[in-house]
C-alpha cells in the first residue's frame, strides 16, 4: 500500500484527535464538529488508518480514538469510501490485529466487522482464512485478536450464518472446537463463545459429540469466563438440541447443581438459566424428579440477597422524602383500548401461566438501585422454582415444606426474606397442596407486613399478592379483612419500595375481590387520596393504577356522591398541574378513563374540561404530524398522547353515554377522528376504532353523516395480521350495523368476505374471532337475505367461537342474527346442526323471546328430520349437551 500521510495535515489530525480527550466539554464539542467536517473527504480516513495501525509511539487513547471514529465514518458512509481507501482499511487491519496493546486490539477487531458488515463475506472473501491463519500463527496477541473478530462476527451474523454468502461456517466450527483446549483461557473462553453462536447451524450436527466432550474438558477450568461460557453453551444446546444431549443429561443436571453453586457469579446465574430452559422440555419430570432434593435446596439458597446485595439496599427504612431520580422512572408507554368480552369460565385471554421473568414480576424494576434491579441469580432461582412448581406440582412439596419452615421463621431476616420470596413463587404450582398451611401462612406473611426490615415488608406484599385468590374466596372472611386494613397500611409505609409494592398488591387485591370490595370502599378511598401526598414521581404513577383498578373492580359502586367529593378533586389538581407534554398524564389518563366508566353521570361536572383538552391533545398532535417541515429537520410528534387521549375520550363516551351528545355537537372531534382513522401509526387506528364504536353506541346521529367516508376505512383495516386494529375495527363495524339497519346494506361487500375469511382461518386469537362472530351475526341481523346465503361458509366456526362467551347485549344481538338468517336459509345450517345446538346451550339466561326462537329451531328441525333420525342425531352428542337441551327446550 503506497498512500503516505502528509506531515502537517497528519499532526493537525492528531492534535484534533487529543483535543478531543479534553474535559473542557466546549472544547469537545468544537473538535467532534471539526472531525465530522473532515468525514466527508475520503483521505480523512486514511489519516486515521495510519494513526490507529502506523504511529505505535502515539498513546493508546489516542490511537483508539482514531480507530473509533474510523468506525462510524465506516457505518455511515462505506459505500462513499473509493475503492482504495476500502483496500487500505482491510489490509492494515489485518496486519494491525496483533497490535501489543489488547484496547488496539479491541478497536482493530472491532473495526474489522464494521467493515465486513458493510462488504458482505462474498465481497471480502480472504477475511477468514487470514484470521484464521492468524490464530494459527503461534503469535498469541495476533490469535487473541484475531478471535476477537471472529467472535464479533459470529455475534453479527449466527442467525443466518448458514446462508451468508461466503461464510465457511463447516470450516469455521471445528476449528472453535478445537481452540477450546487452547492454553490461554482468553482463547478458550473466545472459542465456546463463538461455537455458541452456530447451535442452531445444521452444519454442527456431525461436530455434536467432539463439541460436548470438549466442552466437559473445560467444564472445571480455572477461568470463570470459562465455566460461564460453558454453561451458556450447554443451555443453548438443551434448548435447541435436545436430543443429542439425552445421552449425557445426567452427567449435565449434576454439573449445573454444583455451578448454580459457583463462587462467581456470572457462572452460576448462567447455569441457573439451565432450570428454567430444562423445565419447558417434555423429559423434564423425569430427568429431575430424582434430583429435587439437590435442586430445591440450591434453588432456596440462591433466593437470599447477596452480600453486595445487602449493602445496596438503603439502611434508610424512611425515604419517603427523597425525591426520585430521573433515572429511577422507566418510560412509561400506554397500552390502546382493545374490545374484548368476558367469558364464562372468568379466564381472561391473558392469564395463565406466561413468561415467569415478567408476569411475576422476578425481573421488575421495583428496586431501587440499579444493580438491584439487574437480572441476577435471586431472580433467576425465583423463576426457575416458580416454573418447575407448575411443572412438578405438590410433588414439590415433600422436598420444599421442610426447607421453607427452616427458612420463613429464621431470625436472620435475610434468610427469612428469601422464604417469603419461595412462598410466593410456589404459590401458583404448589397451591393445593399448601391450601391446609395457608390458614398458617396468611397470617404470617400479613404479621410480616410490619417487619422492621423494610424488604422483608415489601416481598411480604408481593406473597400476599400471589394469595390474594385464595383469601378472596375463603368463608372466612377475617383473613380478607385484616388482609385489606394492613395492605392499606403499608400503601401508607415510610419506605417507597413498600409503598410500591403495596400498591401494586393492592391492585391484584382489588381484580379479584371486585364487588367483594365496596363494604371498604370508604377506608380505601381515604387511603389512595392520603398516598397522593405522600408519594414521590415513581410510586404516584403506580397509584394511577390502583384508583384505576378500583374503578374497574366495583363499577357504578364507586358513583356516590360521598366517595367522588373524596376520589375527584386529587385526581383533578393533579390533571391541571401536568402540561399537555408530559408523560406522567399517560397512567393519569388511563385512571380516569376507568373512573369516568365506573362513575357514569357522577362524572358529568368533570367531563366537560376533561373531554376540551382530550379533543386537544388530539387536534395537537395531528397539527404537528402535518407540518411541511423536511422529516431529519423536526421531531416527529409522541403519537402515545393523541392515543391516549382518544382512549379516555372512549371511556368518557361509555361513562356518561348520551350525555356525549352536546360535547360531540360542539367540537370537531369527528372531523380529527376521520382524520385519525387513516393515521399511518396501527395503534393511532385501534384507539380511533374503538371510539367510533362507543360514539356510533352513544351519539350515532354526529357519526351518520361520516358513515360513507369511515366504513371503506373500517374494511380496509379487517387485516388479522393486525391483530388489535382488525380487533376494533371489527367491532365498530358490528355497531354501526345496530345503528343503521338494512341501510348498512351498500357497505357488505366491503366487509362481509373478509369478516368470514377471518372466521375461518385458524391462527386467530380468541378475542378477534369473538368480535368477528358477533358483527357477522349483527349483519345478519339487519341484512338477513344477504347475509343467509352465506351461512354454510362460516356456521361451524361461528358456533364455536361463541360458545364460551358471556351472557350479554351483544352475544344477544349476534344470536338473533344467526336465528334469522337460519329463517331464511334453513339449509345453510344443516350439516353444522349439532355446533349450533352447542351453542345455544351456552346460554345461561337468554331473553324469553330469543328463548323461544331458539325452541322454535330446534323443535322445527327436530319435526323436519323426524323422531328416529333426530334420536340418532342427538345421541352423538355429548351427556351434558343432551341434558342442557332436554331442559331447556324439552328436545
Amino acid at each position: 500500500m503506497a498512500w503516505q500521510p502528509n506531515e502537517v495535515d497528519l499532526r493537525q489530525i492528531l492534535q484534533l484527535l487529543k483535543e478531543c480527550q479534553s474535559p473542557n466539554t466546549g472544547i469537545q464539542t468544537l473538535v467532534q464538529n471539526k472531525l465530522e467536517s473532515l468525514s466527508c473527504y475520503p483521505d480523512f480516513n486514511n489519516y486515521l488508518v495510519f494513526v490507529l495501525t502506523k504511529m505505535t509511539t502515539e498513546d493508546d487513547h489516542t490511537r483508539s480514538l482514531a480507530g473509533l471514529i474510523l468506525k462510524n465514518n465506516v457505518k455511515s458512509h462505506y459505500e462513499k469510501f473509493p475503492e482504495n481507501v476500502r483496500q487500505l482499511i482491510k489490509y492494515e487491519c489485518l496486519h494491525t490485529i496483533g497490535d501489543p496493546s489488547p484496547l488496539i486490539r479491541a478497536i482493530v477487531a472491532i473495526l474489522i466487522t464494521a467493515v465486513a458488515r458493510n462488504d458482505g463475506f462474498a465481497e471480502w472473501q480472504d477475511l477468514i482464512p487470514a484470521l484464521f491463519q492468524l490464530v494459527d500463527s503461534g503469535n498469541y496477541e495476533a490469535c487473541e485478536g484475531a478471535f476477537l473478530a471472529l467472535h464479533n462476527i459470529c455475534e453479527d451474523v449466527a442467525d443466518v450464518a448458514d446462508v451468508v454468502s461466503g461464510l465457511p461456517v463447516d470450516f469455521m466450527i471445528p476449528k472453535f472446537i478445537q481452540y477450546i483446549k487452547h492454553y490461554s483461557p482468553k482463547i478458550r473462553s473466545l472459542a465456546v463463545a463463538c461455537i455458541c453462536h452456530f447451535m442452531q447451524a445444521s452444519t454442527i450436527l456431525p461436530h455434536i459429540q467432539d463439541l460436548i466432550q470438549n466442552l466437559f474438558s473445560v467444564a472445571n477450568d480455572e477461568s470463570g469466563e470459562v465455566r460461564k461460557n460453558v454453561c451458556h453453551a450447554l443451555v443453548t444446546l438443551l434448548g435447541i438440541r435436545i436430543s443429542q444431549l439425552v445421552p449425557f443429561l445426567n452427567g449435565i443436571i449434576e454439573y449445573m447443581l454444583v455451578r448454580t453453586q459457583d463462587e462467581d457469579g456470572n457462572v452460576a446465574l448462567e447455569a441457573c438459566e439451565f432450570w428454567l430452559i430444562i423445565a419447558e422440555q417434555s423429559i423434564c419430570k423425569e430427568a429431575l424428579r430424582p434430583y429435587l432434593p439437590s435442586l430445591v435446596p440450591v434453588l432456596v439458597s440462591g433466593m437470599k440477597y447477596s452480600e453486595i446485595d445487602v449493602m445496596l439496599l438503603k439502611d434508610d427504612e424512611h425515604d419517603e422524602g427523597i425525591p426520585d431520580k430521573e433515572e429511577d422512572i422507566k418510560p412509561r408507554f400506554h397500552k390502546p383500548k382493545l374490545q374484548s368480552h368476558q367469558h364464562v369460565n372468568g379466564i381472561d385471554d391473558n392469564q395463565g401461566y406466561g413468561d415467569v421473568t415478567t408476569d411475576n414480576n422476578y425481573d421488575d424494576d421495583s428496586d431501587d438501585d440499579e444493580m438491584l434491579s439487574e437480572w441476577n441469580l435471586r431472580k433467576c432461582s425465583a423463576a426457575a422454582l416458580d416454573i418447575l412448581a407448575s411443572v412438578f406440582g405438590n410433588d414439590l412439596l415433600p422436598v420444599l415444606l421442610p426447607i421453607l419452615k427452616e427458612v420463613l421463621f429464621n431470625s436472620d431476616w435475610v434468610v427469612k426474606e428469601s422464604g417469603i420470596l419461595v412462598l410466593g413463587a410456589v404459590a401458583e404450582g404448589c397451591l393445593r397442596g399448601l391450601n391446609q398451611h395457608l390458614p398458617t401462612l396468611i397470617p404470617f406473611l400479613i404479621k410480616s407486613l410490619s417487619d422492621d426490615k423494610a424488604p422483608v415488608r415489601s416481598i411480604a406484599c408481593w406473597t400476599l399478592s400471589r394469595y390474594a385468590h385464595w383469601v378472596v374466596n375463603q368463608s372466612e372472611k377475617s383473613f380478607f379483612q385484616d388482609l385489606i386494613t394492613e395492605l392499606l397500611k403499608s400503601l401508607l409505609d415510610s419506605n417507597k419500595r413498600v409503598q410500591e409494592a403495596a400498591c401494586s398488591a393492592f391492585a391484584t387485591l382489588e381484580e379479584e375481590a371486585c364487588s367483594a370490595l365496596v363494604p371498604y370502599l370508604d377506608h380505601i378511598i381515604q387511603t389512595l387520596v392520603f398516598a397522593f401526598s405522600k408519594y414521590q414521581r415513581k410510586n404516584l404513577l403506580i397509584l394511577y393504577d390502583a384508583f384505576g383498578t378500583l374503578a374497574d373492580s366495583v363499577g357504578h359502586h364507586l358513583n356516590k356522591p360521598e366517595l367522588i367529593i373524596m376520589l375527584m378533586p386529587p385526581l383533578i389538581q393533579k390533571w391541571n398541574a401536568l402540561h399537555d407534554q408530559d408523560r406522567d398524564l399517560f397512567p393519569l389518563l388511563e385512571c380516569l378513563s376507568s373512573i369516568a366508566i365506573a362513575l357514569q353521570s357522577g362524572f358529568l361536572p368533570y367531563a366537560e374540561p376533561v373531554f376540551q383538552r382530550c379533543v386537544s391533545l388530539v387536534e395537537q398532535t395531528l397539527s404537528q404530524s402535518t407540518v411541511q417541515i423536511p422529516i431529519d429537520q423536526y421531531d416527529q410528534p409522541d403519537k402515545d398522547f393523541m392515543i391516549v387521549a382518544l382512549d379516555l375520550l372512549s371511556g368518557l363516551t361509555e361513562g356518561i353515554d348520551k350525555n356525549i351528545d352536546s360535547l360531540i355537537g360542539k367540537s370537531n372531534l369527528l372531523a380529527l377522528l376521520y382524520q385519525c382513522m387513516q393515521d399511518q401509526t396501527d395503534e393511532v387506528r385501534q384507539s380511533s376504532f374503538a371510539l367510533l364504536g362507543d360514539l356510533t353506541k352513544a351519539c350515532f346521529g354526529h357519526v351518520q353523516q361520516y358513515v360513507g367516508d369511515m366504513m371503506p376505512l373500517l374494511g380496509k383495516n379487517l387485516n388479522p395480521d393486525l391483530v388489535s386494529v382488525c380487533n376494533n375495527s371489527a367491532w365498530a363495524i358490528g355497531e354501526m350495523a345496530m345503528q343503521m339497519g338494512p341501510d348498512v346494506q351498500p357497505y357488505l361487500p366491503l366487509v362481509l368476505d373478509k369478516l368470514i375469511e377471518i372466521l375461518n382461518r385458524d391462527d386467530i386469537p380468541k378475542t378477534l374471532l369473538e368480535n368477528t362472530a358477533i358483527t357477522v351475526g349483527r349483519l345478519g341481523y339487519v341484512c338477513p337475505h344477504e347475509v343467509a346465503p352465506k351461512l354454510p361458509n362460516f356456521i361451524q366456526k361461528w358456533c364455536k367461537a361463541l360458545r364460551c362467551i358471556r351472557d350479554n347485549e351483544e352475544k344477544d344481538s349476534a344470536f338473533r342474527g344467526i336465528c334469522r338468517m337460519i329463517s331464511v336459509n334453513p339449509g345453510g345450517v344443516v350439516q353444522d346442526f349439532m355446533y349450533f345446538c352447542d351453542a345455544v346451550a351456552s346460554w345461561h339466561s337468554p331473553k324469553e323471546d330469543l328463548k323461544e326462537t331458539f325452541h322454535k329451531i330446534l323443535h322445527g328441525f327436530k319435526m323436519q328430520v323426524g323422531e328416529e333420525n333426530w334420536r340418532n342425531f342427538s345421541n352423538q352428542f355429548p351427556q351434558p349437551l343432551k341434558e342442557r337441551l332436554a331442559n331447556s327446550y324439552g328436545v
